[in-house]
């Protein structure tokens, strides 16, 4: 089983902000795969269902962006995964150009305070993520302002393309392909 985590902010006041790309990626997952939401619990909306043959867990922390990493340590404790091989957490980047996604199997949660919360919890960063590109923030913003603002037409269109890349992705993942996807997604456009 595989719990696959993207990072975000919940409420209508979120929806389709650069700092929602990891829900973003979880309900093109559900719709793709008919994994409806089984309901709410441990602080986080998720459902169950299966990517290929292998069984997942979609989940959407509901503890906002930065205490992310409690819902994800909740699940990953009740449901005995390991993080090595059992977690996805996909999420916005501000380094990587919309439309672009970036997968690594380890590493430090850079700037991302959602990222510094799983890793917190989880007292480890040895866990596959997902970077989905938001662009840099321009000078003179504030980067909360930033993360949380919608994307411009343009951007939009680049993220969405972001998006179902990062779920293509995801599913390689969950079917035991890493290094693929790795090999595949981190290549273009470098």
């Amino acid at each position: 089983m595989y719990l696959v985590a993207g990072l975000g902010n919940p409420g209508t006041k979120y929806e389709g902000t650069k700092h929602n790309m990891g829900f973003d990626v979880i309900s093109e997952l559900a719709d793709a795969w008919n994994i409806p939401s089984s309901g709410i619990s441990m602080k986080g909306m998720y459902g169950k269902g299966r990517i290929g043959s292998e069984k997942v867990i979609l989940l959407k922390p509901l503890t906002y962006m930065n205490l992310s990493g409690e819902a994800i340590q909740a699940f990953v404790r009740y449901y005995k995964l390991d993080p090595e091989t059992q977690l996805v957490v996909v999420y916005d980047d501000i380094d990587l150009e919309p439309g672009r996604i970036r997968i690594r199997e380890k590493g430090s949660a850079g700037s991302h305070n959602g990222m510094k919360s799983v890793i917190s919890c989880l007292g480890t960063d040895r866990f596959v993520r997902v970077r989905v590109g938001i662009g840099a923030k321009p000078p003179k913003w504030d980067l909360a302002d930033y993360v949380l603002a919608p994307f411009d037409k343009e951007s939009r269109e680049l993220a969405d393309a972001g998006v179902r890349d990062a779920a293509k992705a995801v599913e390689m993942i969950v079917g035991g392909e890493t290094d693929r996807a790795m090999n595949l997604y981190n290549q273009r456009g470098s």
